[in-house]
């Protein structure tokens, strides 16, 4: 049985697209592979290189709609930590090339909790940073299908405590 309220939300679908983040464990242990590769060989990075820190993991957004203007953010985090966002202008090929620091975007985006805060705080963020970080994202999404981005986890910040995503709106 559905309520009115349920039929009226299904009749008046609402225009917000929310994209969740999605780790790609696939790319992410590609990444760590080049850096252990690295490690074992006794081999420095190429000039420009950037390397995957074992406190970073690779996230993707995938857009079924290219045409989006940016809403806002939806981030929570159980209990404190710091989480920092940085968008990558790459799109990675089949040999999954390596990842330079050129292409890592600005601004990046960074939530947190301090430790002494209380667990129902809100998260801290830098507003005018997120909201260009959005935009851009946006932007990026009319000529990409899949954007990929570069999570780091500190101060006690782990993933399985984030959750986030960007809503958009469509552009008609």
């Amino acid at each position: 049985m559905t309520s009115k309220s349920d039929a009226d939300k299904a009749e008046a679908p609402s225009e917000a697209m929310v994209l969740s983040f999605k780790e790609d464990v696939s790319l992410t242990e590609v990444m760590r592979l080049r850096v252990a590769s690295l490690q074992r060989s006794g081999q420095k990075r190429q000039d420009g290189e950037r390397l995957l820190l074992p406190h970073e993991a690779v996230y993707r957004l995938d857009f079924s709609v290219q045409e989006l203007a940016f809403s806002r953010w939806h981030v929570s985090l159980t209990g404190h930590g710091r989480v920092t966002v940085t968008g990558i202008s790459q799109l990675w090929t089949p040999d999954l090339t390596n990842l330079m620091t050129r292409q890592l975007l600005e601004p990046v985006g960074t939530f947190w909790r301090n430790a002494g805060d209380p667990e129902d705080s809100p998260l801290k963020c830098l507003e005018a940073d997120m909201q260009e970080f959005g935009e851009r994202i946006a932007d990026l999404a009319k000529v990409r299908k899949v954007m990929f981005f570069l999570f780091a986890f500190k101060e006690g910040a782990e993933p399985t405590n984030l959750s986030c995503s960007v809503e958009f709106t469509p552009e008609h």
